[in-house]
């Protein structure tokens, strides 16, 4: 495999940031970080015209892209067309998502993500957001596809735990037995579309939740004698939150409050993307019904939102611009927090030596202006 080295940009390791320095990738894996006069003679070298490299932008919540939904065809073909959607806009990874559905559904792309080449295809999982929900908090996923774990749901969910994988579900409506089950397989828990109480919360957490699902959306709110599960996400320190970055599924000041009660380490970026980006499709369908995209928002019918219209990297332009974070801090947000949260971090989100070679640089204005994947540009 080929040795190259990037030199002309600012390097963002997932931690640090390093001036006048070469990032040396060997093949599939980080090589290391060293000064631009320091390139060794059998590495090439690719100028690059200023901006920043840092590590490939992780979405731990894709619902599609490239054009395609994944419940809608849950194929191999679509898990890697919508990886290359994202991948225009600097994310080397993606957890495809599959929303409330049957049990064939999950079946069939949790099989089709197993056939992806695990370093090349950039499909790291599957993500099952429901259907084990309230049905007050539904929101775009449809009730008649809303319900409880049934014994035979155990033959996905032990497919399930052979992928990286996350599982959104509400915890009033599971069993702490399966809570604990479905953690000690080695799925990562979240909770999302629930009207749970704390106390549900906090029970649910010590059988093994672990995070939680778009912050602030379809959840009960924090209340000062009731703190719901938005004040279950924001005090138990030990758990991550997924925040969709993008002025419209939550207020400014109210990701601010989360990022500054938790932590920006604990909290990850999503877009909660649809089939449209990395595509010229405006309009798409779910469940058979029409989605648009009207003012920045993709609503159904009764204008319920469903999904997002941004990619990753317009989350963290939305986190430097209009949330003032320090590049830094939204990078990372991007990269290393979700690959810590699901347990990747000795692998992805950072450029240290042995890592896969997933990179993004990123042009002045955050734009993307290349992007490698396991050391292949894109």
């Amino acid at each position: 495999m080929m040795k190259f080295a990037l030199r002309g940009a600012t390097i963002f390791d997932g931690y640090t940031t390093h001036q006048n320095s070469a990032l040396l990738i060997d093949g599939e894996h980080i090589h290391s970080i060293v000064s631009e006069d320091s390139i060794p003679s059998d590495f090439s070298i690719t100028e690059l015209t200023g901006g920043t490299l840092a590590p490939g932008l992780i979405d731990l919540q894709v619902n599609g892209g490239g054009g395609v939904l994944l419940n809608n065809a849950p194929t191999q073909d679509t898990l890697e067309t919508m990886a290359r959607g994202h991948a225009k806009f600097g994310v080397t990874r993606i957890l495809p998502t599959v929303i409330s559905d049957t049990p064939e559904v999950s079946i069939a792309a949790i099989r089709s993500a197993k056939k992806c080449d695990v370093k090349h295809s950039g499909v790291l999982g599957i993500h099952i957001e429901g259907p084990f929900f309230s049905i007050e908090k539904a929101g775009v996923h449809r009730i008649e596809k809303l319900r409880s774990l049934a014994a035979s749901d155990w033959t996905w969910l032990k497919e399930l735990a052979e992928l990286p994988s996350i599982i959104t579900l509400a915890p009033e409506q599971t069993s702490l037995e399966d809570i604990e089950a479905i953690a000690e397989l080695g799925i990562r828990i979240c909770a999302g579309h629930t009207n749970a109480h704390y106390q549900d919360v906090k029970n649910a957490f010590d059988h093994g939740l672990s995070g939680f699902t778009h912050l602030y959306n379809a959840m009960s709110q924090m209340q000062g004698r009731e703190p719901g599960v938005v004040g279950a996400a924001l005090s138990l320190k030990d758990t991550w939150a997924g925040l969709i970055a993008d002025g419209i599924h939550a207020h400014p000041a109210s990701m601010l409050a989360a990022i500054n009660a938790k932590g920006f380490e604990k909290i990850f970026l999503v877009s909660d993307s649809m089939a449209n980006i990395g595509s010229d499709k405006k309009t798409f369908e779910l469940y058979g019904e029409l989605i648009e995209e009207r003012d920045g928002r993709l609503v159904n019918a009764n204008g319920n939102l469903a999904g997002s219209a941004i990619s990753l990297l317009d989350a963290v332009r939305y986190s430097i611009n209009e949330l003032n974070l320090a590049p830094e801090q939204a990078l990372a947000m991007a990269s290393r927090v979700p690959a810590t949260y699901m347990k990747l971090d000795n692998t992805f989100g950072s450029f240290k030596s042995g890592y896969i070679s997933d990179i993004c640089w990123l042009d002045e204005h955050w734009n993307i202006a290349g992007t490698w994947r396991a050391g292949q540009k894109l």
